[in-house]
């Protein structure tokens, strides 16, 4: 095991729930402390009953809600001045926030909600929704909730590995993608529900 994983295996251990969702902070504005070794790792302390399913799914989402807002709100009141200034500091290179932008203008608020699920961007998102003044409201809801897709599939994933919680990172790729697929699949189901109630015939009220 690498030293960073250690030092997130000791950082996890020794703090909890507040550790974790102050990891996965620190991963939203930092990328190369990557979830991908901090969620798998909750879930192992989940199967060992250190830790609580739900609560650690909890804890996650919050930290990464909390770290995207700080991206959101500094592309939102400095602009592209201040991210230029310090993204290569969070390993954001101009290139990547130039496509990041063009995603967003391509696909708006799906970008918002599916971009969590995409390892190298889930840390691009914030900026161009900021940038572009996306609505506070609208940004936090589809964070959190592409969000906690993303920590739930990966600290269930994490508990059902057990001790090889970190060889997850290496089948990180088709993860995502099945995450991705899902979701959608989820949304066309809904979609097709509430078309068909829709259409259903009402029936009128007895006087």
């Amino acid at each position: 095991m690498s030293s960073a994983a250690d030092w997130v295996v000791d950082t996890v251990e020794s703090g909890g729930y507040p550790a974790l969702g102050g990891l996965i902070l620190l991963e939203n504005v930092f990328p190369p402390i990557p979830s991908e070794l901090i969620l798998p790792l909750a879930g192992f302390s989940v199967g060992r009953g250190d830790m609580v399913f739900v609560l650690a799914v909890l804890a996650a989402t919050i930290g990464s809600v909390v770290g995207a807002l700080i991206l959101y709100g500094a592309a939102r009141a400095g602009g592209r001045p201040l991210i230029y200034r310090f993204g290569p500091k969070v390993r954001l290179s101009h290139k990547d926030l130039d496509r990041a932008d063009a995603w967003f203008d391509r696909y708006g608020v799906w970008f918002v909600l599916f971009g969590r699920l995409i390892p190298g961007v889930r840390s691009l998102v914030s900026v161009p929704a900021g940038l572009s003044e996306m609505p506070l409201a609208w940004f936090v809801a589809l964070t959190a909730i592409g969000s906690a897709v993303w920590n739930a599939l990966l600290i269930g994933i994490g508990r059902a590995l057990g001790e090889n919680w970190d060889e997850l990172a290496a089948y990180i790729g088709p993860i995502s993608t099945f995450a991705l697929i899902g979701m959608l699949a989820g949304m066309l189901a809904l979609a097709i529900w509430l078309l068909r109630r829709g259409r259903e015939p009402q029936t009128p009220a007895l006087s």
